[in-house]
């Protein structure tokens, strides 16, 4: 139960996307000049990148310290996490379907994440 403490927040976050991914099309709010612009490509990148942050986070506040691998399967579970959300609004959501680039915008997100607690993050935590 110790361990489980250090992961609250990124579960937490965990489920948000979940929540807001899942909404069914018609739930989702549509601003003609913002689609233009590809706001939801900016929010999944900013998503994605938050759950590798708080992931990483956890996994260092447990262990004292992550390596360049566990970062690098973090961002490879996170990048999954997308894919099967992809994959869950094309089957199972209505009004919702697989979007290539919306995975592409949670890869970079879980990438960037990865590379800002890499080289700002530590400087922060130790």
């Amino acid at each position: 139960m110790r361990m489980i403490r250090y992961y609250l927040p990124a579960m937490g976050w965990v489920i948000l996307i979940l929540f807001l991914c899942t909404l069914p099309g018609k739930a989702v709010p549509t601003v003609g000049f913002l689609d233009m612009l590809h706001i939801d490509k900016v929010a999944h990148f900013f998503l994605f990148g938050g759950m590798v942050l708080l992931l990483a986070y956890g996994y260092f506040r447990q262990k004292g310290s992550i390596s360049t691998r566990m970062l690098a399967l973090i961002v490879l579970s996170v990048t999954g996490y997308g894919l099967a959300i992809e994959f869950i609004q094309k089957y199972l959501i209505p009004n919702r379907s697989f979007d290539l680039w919306d995975l592409a915008a949670d890869a970079a997100g879980a990438i960037a994440g990865a590379l800002i607690f890499r080289f700002i993050g530590r400087r922060f935590l130790q």
